[in-house]
């Protein structure tokens, strides 16, 4: 049985480069039937936070990365937070106290004697890579504080936790001899390796927590994108499955997933593109289901919605026009406020031309008369004022939609007007030529 795992510190915001590690992770297990397990690396006490620890599983959830095993699920290899492991760590040290691999020294910090013989490493990514008897210091795996460092409480939790694949960043490659020497060390049979490459900035430079893009929450939780949009392109950050197309379902990229096509070369992160897949995903949504998803934003705008149907038809008419979800509000305030601005520059051209006034009050003389109010009545109401004024319809579009909604941007004026009503589309068009 596969058993994978996403072991987050739970030291600030879940990075990208964490989410794309635990979503490799998921997807071999779920390709698989697998077990993927959660495990919070929390031995750093002067750094962890509960704070940050909630926000790794808020940010894991999110994406819809669910764990079999794991805080808040539970499993048969608890605990799941290594601050409540000790006595394990205790029985393994004690371990290589009997084998005679440890020593302490006089500070009271015991160190792991190396075994000096070269290890290769077979990654599933990387392939072979030998690592020539070493000549460095051995390893410290426990503080003079009786704390464990992170290698020896790592490769533990494997082994106890019966890990058969660890897939994580490029970064730790360098330190998996030392990893496979312990679990020699204490006759256990280490994990299959794939170490995934790291991700870059646009610039080459390695992506850090301050950079663009890395904290999910923020960049992306609170930046108006869709799980299924950075899920679907956080997979394609290192790997290129064998299909055609990038806008591909979970279904599909979790039947896909090989660890064998994981680039060996490093990824570059491109918020662009990240922002097209999620302009992709959200012209999919139903009215309704793009509603829900605008309406926390909405909410933040300081926007009411008093008719869930015409809301969900407002925030549908704008779709092709956004690429993420807080977006929306500037594009459609106008639909549910009457106090919305006019802006300036508009407003400076249309009082440069008297003849506005007189083809605004037409408009409004055809609506008036337009018995059955729906879209194609509007519509048809704006072509009859266009004739009797003797212009195109095509004149009066802009005209109008600055009367209706105060901008120039939006979706088609027959649109705004049937969506905000007969009375409010006489009274805006009034109130604007009285500003003219």
């Amino acid at each position: 049985m596969i058993r994978v795992r996403f072991a987050p510190s739970p030291t600030g915001d879940l990075h990208v480069g964490g989410a794309r590690t635990a979503l490799f992770n998921w997807l071999y297990a779920r390709h698989l039937g697998g077990t993927f397990i959660l495990r919070i690396e929390d031995t750093d006490g002067a750094r962890n936070t509960e704070e940050a620890a909630r926000g790794i599983l808020k940010g894991l959830r999110w994406l819809g990365l669910d764990w079999d095993e794991g805080p808040d699920v539970g499993g048969d290899y608890g605990p799941y937070f290594q601050s409540q492991r000790k006595h394990i760590y205790d029985a393994y040290f004690a371990k290589l106290e009997a084998a005679g691999r440890v020593y302490t020294e006089d500070n009271g910090a015991a160190r792991f004697k190396f075994s000096r013989t070269a290890i290769t490493v077979h990654d599933l990514v990387c392939g072979d890579v030998a690592f020539a008897p070493t000549e460095e210091p051995d390893m410290t795996i426990r503080r003079p504080d009786g704390s464990y460092i992170f290698h020896f409480v790592n490769v533990v939790d494997d082994i106890e936790m019966k890990m058969t694949h660890v897939f994580r960043g490029e970064d730790h490659l360098s330190n998996t001899w030392k990893h496979i020497d312990l679990c020699n060390a204490l006759g256990a049979t280490p994990p299959a390796y794939a170490h995934i490459p790291l991700i870059l900035n646009p610039d080459g430079t390695k992506m850090s927590k301050r950079d663009e893009g890395s904290a999910i929450e923020k960049s992306y939780m609170n930046g108006g994108f869709l799980p299924d949009a950075v899920f679907n392109y956080l997979c394609l950050l290192g790997w290129t499955p064998r299909i055609d197309g990038e806008k591909l379902p979970r279904e599909t990229l979790v039947a896909l997933f090989d660890p064998a096509e994981i680039h060996s070369s490093n990824a570059r992160f491109d918020m662009a593109k990240c922002s097209w897949f999620n302009a992709q995903y959200l012209r999919e949504l139903s009215p309704g289901a793009l509603l829900a998803a605008a309406r926390p934003f909405l909410d933040l705008a300081g926007l009411t919605i008093t008719d869930e149907t015409t809301a969900a038809a407002a925030i549908f008419s704008v779709k092709e026009k956004v690429s993420l979800l807080t977006e929306i509000p500037s594009w459609v305030h106008y639909f549910f406020r009457e106090d919305y601005p006019y802006e300036p520059d508009v407003m400076a051209k249309l009082l440069a031309k008297p003849e506005n006034q007189i083809l605004l009050k037409g408009a409004a003389t055809a609506f008036a008369a337009t018995s059955e109010w729906t879209e194609a009545g509007a519509h048809a109401a704006i072509e009859d004022a266009a004739k009797i004024a003797c212009v195109k319809p095509g004149a009066l579009m802009p005209l109008l939609r600055f009367a209706l909604s105060g901008q120039s941007r939006g979706p088609g004026v027959a649109t705004i007007a049937h969506l905000i009503g007969k009375t409010a589309t006489l009274q805006r068009i009034e109130r604007t030529v009285g500003m003219l």
